[in-house]
């Protein structure tokens, strides 16, 4: 089994269409992320990490914590 990955949480937690516009997680994931499962946190970052690459796609700005 993997190791449970860090957070993504990148401290720019703002909500906009139901997805963190930091982290790409939904609300769902942020509250389950305590909770979940190496597994479950891996599935949550693919999705998440997908989520911000269409939105860069798209041209919308991602914020950058840096």
């Amino acid at each position: 089994m993997r190791d449970a990955p860090p957070s993504p949480c990148r401290n720019l937690c703002r909500l906009e269409a139901q997805i963190c516009a930091g982290c790409g997680r939904t609300g769902a994931e942020i509250a389950r992320w305590p909770a979940a499962e190496p597994a479950e946190k891996h599935a949550i970052l693919h999705r998440s990490a997908a989520r911000m690459a269409a939105r860069t796609a798209c041209g919308e700005v991602v914020l950058d914590a840096t």
